[in-house]
């Protein structure tokens, strides 16, 4: 009954307006629509997405990663099981393939095994032998305990001329832009290995904001002057394509510990 008394009045509407007005109001009624649904928050563990992620380079998720329980894990005692299967192909870190994105907020919960490595990429292209060779990275580590648990931590500290290279350094700490902007430490609150933590990636024109527990801890302009220089400056001085894309897919590392992810939720923003 509703619809059929609107009828006569939407006929009304549209004979005041005449058709050329009509026409352009339809238009940006249209665009509008377009425009909410390019911004809808897309859950990359939903039923329809899950089976997107895959390893890199890789038709199939690598031996040791499982989705279940809207959860995605990587059992390391299986990858290590697993390391000399020559049947899969591919990276043990994994992307999204099921889109690319340029402008966007990333939101993901996440915990980690102690003394644990990982990180979350972006932009990212396949055929460059992994993630980390190109591609921004947010940092994801155990702060506390990883130095102590990883003598190797010197040797690749030193090429990089660290004073105290046996310690994290701060562009390695968790949130941090690796290699290149350090989190506030001053506003950085992490919850311990095993615990979940709660991360945000803001990707807009001239601005990337990193995000832990509700505090942003790292903003940087990446168009900027002072983003060539760090990069020239540090660890991706001979990194031709480090950066450079603008657009690409999502993606997780495997550094050689246990993960856990949930609540994967990306919301386009162009």
């Amino acid at each position: 009954m509703l619809l059929n008394n609107l009828v006569p009045v939407i006929m009304k509407f549209k004979k005041l307006l005449g058709p050329a007005i009509w026409i352009s109001v339809l238009f940006m009624g249209s665009a509008f629509n377009a425009l909410a649904q390019k911004q809808k928050t897309i859950n990359l563990l939903s039923k329809e997405n899950a089976p997107q992620w895959r390893g890199y380079g890789a038709e199939t998720l690598p031996p040791g990663w499982v989705i279940s329980n809207n959860m995605l894990w990587v059992d390391n005692d299986k990858i290590n099981e697993k390391v000399n299967d020559v049947s899969y192909k591919g990276s043990r870190d994994i992307i999204f393939s099921g889109q690319e994105f340029e402008y966007f907020e990333l939101t993901i919960d996440w915990k980690i095994g102690k003394g644990g490595n990982s990180g979350i990429f972006y932009h990212v292209k396949e055929g460059y032998g992994g993630p980390s060779n190109i591609s921004p990275e947010y940092q994801l580590i155990d702060d506390e305990n990883y130095a102590r648990m990883h003598s190797n931590l010197k040797d690749y500290n030193a090429q990089f001329g660290a004073k105290n290279p046996e310690q994290l350094q701060d562009w390695q700490k968790t949130g941090a832009d690796y290699a290149m902007h350090p989190a506030d430490e001053r506003k950085k609150v992490l919850h311990p290995a095993g615990s979940w933590n709660t991360t945000k990636i803001v990707v807009a024109p001239g601005r990337v904001e990193h995000w832990l527990n509700g505090v942003k801890i790292v903003s940087f302009n990446p168009d900027s002057e002072d983003w060539q220089a760090r990069k020239k400056a540090g660890k991706w001085a001979k990194s031709t394509n480090y950066g450079t894309f603008k657009t690409g897919y999502i993606g997780l590392q495997y550094h050689g510990s246990s993960l856990w992810f949930r609540n994967i939720k990306i919301k386009p923003l162009k």
